[in-house]
């Protein structure tokens, strides 16, 4: 963990402001609005606990990426992108079992709410328009391909390059 963390201490965060996000408006049938609601609250509270900021900083990538390239366009979509598959998940939780561990309610109903808020437009500006992070105790492979643009809390946010002016 600590040749990880120094390791990740040493790739610069790129220059210039994180501009943020546009707001997320969900559009669709209450029935799947209620299910978006539950995946993202699921994936706030698996990867960060009840960390409120680390909440909403999931949550944002989530939404990101349903936007995003590459990404399915769909909520649910995106937090199970993998689970169906021997190559694994793009959260962590939705393979390694960490769904047969109880919720704690009082934390659920607060990443229930963040969700909802998010669904409405809310924007965590924090990590703008990142579309991966990863916890500060690992070295994914993926990371020196990206911008690195934020830190909240254990976590590290990453989005794809912008083009360099040149």
């Amino acid at each position: 963990m600590d040749e990880a963390r120094a390791i990740n201490a040493d790739i610069p965060f790129v220059d210039g402001p994180v501009r943020p996000a546009k707001p997320y408006i969900f559009r669709g049938l209450a029935k799947t609005r209620q299910e978006a609601v539950d995946c993202l609250a699921t994936a706030a509270i698996y990867e960060t606990g009840r960390s409120s900021d680390g909440q909403r900083a999931v949550i944002q990538v989530i939404l990101n990426r349903v936007r995003g390239a590459g990404f399915p366009k769909t909520i649910c979509g995106v937090v199970y992108q993998g689970s169906d598959k021997s190559t694994g998940c793009q959260f962590s939780f939705a393979c390694d079992r960490s769904l047969t561990r109880r919720r704690e309610p009082r934390g659920w109903g607060a990443a229930r709410r963040r969700a909802s808020r998010a669904l409405q437009g809310y924007v965590y500006a924090a990590v703008g328009t990142a579309t991966h992070y990863h916890t500060d105790w690992v070295v994914p492979y993926w990371s020196a391909s990206l911008d690195k643009i934020a830190k909240v809390d254990t976590h590290i946010f990453y989005r794809r390059p912008m083009p360099r002016k040149g």
